[in-house]
């Protein structure tokens, strides 16, 4: 899903094993990036006052396409600061399934359930915060394929192979 704050930034959907990164659109709005694309925009970034009010006025002043996340999806939440993770009950590397948390208009919706049970708006995520897509989908949301079609499994990296960089 991509927050209703987003919907006039270009957008794609997100693929299983691709890094995301949290970013803070022009919009104001914390949304999902690809990391190559995040780390290359943001070392040829201009730093200087006068490029950075320009830049509120540009569109195209975005490091990549905001990547939207399917509810359900498991993400592997890498690094997460102290204040989080002392807030919320988690560790520095957790698993989170992508969810939404309100259907009401003008609401920022986009958010992560952790397996404790804590449930975080996507909008707390400081910018740089890095996600690893582990599935689009959740296991108990699909469907048993059809006798004699064999569907292919999404990636899913077992969680000791996924280490905290």
């Amino acid at each position: 899903m991509c927050d209703y704050s987003l919907m006039s930034i270009r957008n794609r959907l997100a693929a299983a094993g691709e890094h995301l990164v949290a970013h803070k659109f022009s919009t104001g709005t914390v949304g999902l990036v690809a990391e190559e694309e995040f780390r290359t925009w943001r070392a040829g970034r201009p730093m200087r006052l006068w490029e950075k009010i320009k830049d509120c006025f540009c569109a195209d002043t975005e490091p990549a396409p905001v990547v939207c996340v399917p509810p359900g999806a498991l993400l592997h939440v890498e690094r997460f600061p102290l204040s989080l993770r002392e807030q919320f009950g988690l560790t520095a590397c957790e698993e989170a399934t992508f969810t939404q948390l309100s259907a009401e208009a003008n609401r920022h919706r986009d958010g992560l359930r952790f397996s404790n049970g804590a449930t975080i708006l996507l909008q707390l995520l400081p910018e740089g915060q890095i996600l690893t897509v582990l599935s689009c989908s959740s296991t108990e949301e699909s469907q048993p394929a059809p006798e004699g079609v064999e569907i292919p499994q999404p990636f899913s990296e077992p969680a000791a192979r996924l280490v905290c960089r």
